[in-house]
């Protein structure tokens, strides 16, 4: 728009140039001759152009302001700047600068003026640093060099500049680079494209924000065009992002994050049941302990017992064996009380094996109850994997893995003994019954010995006590063989369980701790669902902030030379550093700088 607008003045200039010197001319006469000068002037809006030229490394040379007012009435306009010198950009006519007021008269639609600043800070503070090779160089030192290159720009918001324009407008920063010198150009968050025999790379330094850019290349004979910056109002308004879709995906993931928290819950319920029954399988582990330990305990003094009874049987046989002649009534009263004793002592040992067939079934039974009560759950490979990849801490997952694997261990390996456990009771039932019929054998032939002895056929009492004694002997030593045998498995039965229970403890621990973990676990995936539960509305939330953040479009504009000037449009800046150029020579002598005419410094408006 502003494009056509010089156009159409320019064409216009053309047709009416020699009406409008002349025109100038007459009123150059008129104000001669002592008429009134022309009336008060307005405009409807006013632009300004910075140029500002650094050297560099970044720091401020030169700077001037193109002022450019749309005429509304023609006559005298006032505008403000602190200028060290101004130029006249439309016509002859003089402007009067007093004391930062500049005046100037308006008899065209659209009127330029030129004003020169010194010492007028910009909104920025711009630096730029060179390396070559990695070593640190000053622009006037890189000419003509060749190696790797790089270039640093900083820009920052400058303390003393107007605040206003850093934090609404955003820079674009250009370098251009002739593709014959330089090659394989780098630059990160830069756009990078062709133009003709150059390289152009453009960096955008977003309102409010300090930036660091950086480009390297390789270079052979080292020239570099001037670094362009343009400072524009960041005012087009951002329009919101679809996302629709995006809200959707955020809403499944909502949803599959409380479904990974509700399994979780499950998981955590379960594992407590498990522990709960572990801590069961532990206790019932800890009688059966005690109750095969005791048990092995009396099975010494058991097989002790038997071998005194089992000698003491073999003497009596041996001694009747022997004949009756050798023995008198007495020896028979003694042979009764010794039958008697071992009745007795084979009726305590029953009872000793009844009470502890008791105690061990008691045992057994909560053994196979804490067992049967760790759960028959198969948790497969995928489900385990699934639990990987939900997030959760790997740490409190390979605890989970650990101790179900240990559980199920456990499970299968009692009901691979249980048959072995199952027969102990049993076992115990048959030999306390053996003992009390062995008990009662030999009460029965105490009361056949006190029968005989008032018998008068001693010779055929003696006899059948003989062949008795021998009977009993020979079946007592096939029994305290196989008594001898039970209590060496006992023995071994015990020492193995101590294993056993240590394992069943420390599965005990590990339940717990797995417990916690789960627990915590619980924990974490409930705080992940409350958090996410409305990430849909939190991802509209954060695109409302980065549009409010960058959408600048209610910026009103502010003169950057006066805070008096008013109607400001626009205000534009165009920035360039020095370039790094080989000096041209020059064999004819430079010709005298001749005074500009109007139409070279019209013209000087469009170079």
């Amino acid at each position: 728009m502003r494009l056509k607008r010089i156009t159409a003045m320019f064409m216009s200039t053309m047709l009416v140039l020699p009406t409008f010197l002349v025109s100038a001319e007459s009123d150059d006469e008129t104000s001669s001759e002592g008429k009134a000068p022309q009336g008060k002037g307005s405009y409807s809006e006013k632009n300004e152009v910075v140029y500002a030229t650094l050297d560099g490394s970044g720091d401020p040379k030169d700077m001037y302001v193109v002022n450019n007012f749309t005429i509304k009435d023609q006559g005298k306009i006032v505008d403000y700047g602190p200028y060290s010198n101004v130029e006249n950009l439309t016509d002859l006519t003089e402007i009067q600068v007093d004391d930062n007021r500049v005046a100037f008269t308006a008899k065209e639609d659209e009127f330029y003026y030129q004003g020169n600043l010194e010492g007028k800070p910009l909104p920025w503070d711009i630096n730029v640093s060179y390396k070559l090779d990695g070593k640190k160089m000053n622009p006037e030192e890189l000419l003509g060099k060749d190696g790797e290159l790089e270039i640093q720009i900083d820009t920052a918001k400058n303390k003393k500049g107007e605040e206003s324009f850093f934090k609404n407008y955003l820079l674009q920063i250009t370098l251009k680079f002739d593709s014959a010198k330089y090659k394989n150009i780098q630059a990160e968050d830069a756009t990078v494209a062709n133009a003709g025999k150059t390289r152009q790379v453009t960096f955008t330094a977003m309102p409010e924000k300090e930036e660091s850019f950086k480009v390297s290349a390789l270079v052979s004979d080292l020239e570099m065009e001037a670094i362009e910056i343009a400072a524009m109002p960041s005012s087009m308004p951002i329009e919101e992002p679809d996302t629709g879709d995006m809200k959707k995906d955020m809403k499944s993931l909502s949803d599959a994050t409380a479904e990974i928290n509700r399994g979780v819950g499950k998981l955590e319920n379960g594992i407590a049941e498990l522990n709960d029954g572990v801590s069961q399988l532990y206790d019932g582990s800890a009688q059966y302990k005690n109750g095969i330990i005791e048990l092995n305990n009396g099975s010494s003094e058991l097989a002790d017992g038997s071998a005194s009874i089992k000698a003491a049987l073999q003497k009596m046989s041996e001694s009747v064996s022997a004949g009756s002649g050798d023995m008198d009534m007495s020896q028979f009263k003694k042979l009764e009380g010794g039958l008697r004793q071992i009745a007795s002592g084979l009726t305590e040992t029953e009872t000793g094996l009844t009470n502890l067939k008791y105690n061990y079934s008691k045992a057994y039974q909560a053994l196979d109850q804490a067992i049967q009560s760790i759960p028959v759950q198969n948790v497969s490979e995928e489900e385990i994997q699934a639990l990987y990849e939900s997030g959760a801490d790997k740490a409190v997952v390979d605890k989970l893995v650990a101790n179900y694997k240990a559980a199920q261990t456990a499970k299968q390996t009692y009901a691979s003994v249980k048959e072995a456990f199952a027969a102990v009771d049993p076992t115990l039932g048959k030999v306390s019954g053996s003992l009390n019929e062995m008990s009662g054998s030999l009460s029965t032939m105490a009361d056949n010995v006190a029968g005989s002895m008032e018998n008068s056929d001693i010779n055929e009492s003696m006899k059948q006590l003989q062949q008795g004694l021998q009977e009993l002997s020979s079946n007592y030593n096939s029994f305290h063989s196989g008594l001898v045998d039970y209590t060496g498995g006992v023995q071994q039965l015990a020492g193995s369980y101590e294993e056993v229970h240590g394992g069943i403890a420390s599965l005990t621990n590990g339940t717990n701790e797995l417990e916690n973990g789960a627990g915590k676990l619980h924990n974490g995936t409930a705080e992940l669902a409350q958090q996410t539960a409305d990430l849909p509305d939190q991802l509209q939330k954060e695109i409302d902030q980065m549009i409010n953040q960058y959408d600048k479009s209610d910026f009103e504009p502010v003169s950057f030379v006066s805070a008096k000037n008013e109607k400001v449009d626009t205000v534009q800046f165009v920035i360039k550093t020095e370039s790094i150029k080989k000096e041209e020579d020059e064999k004819a002598e430079p010709k005298k700088e001749e005074e500009k005419s109007f139409w070279d410094r019209f013209m000087s408006l469009f170079s």
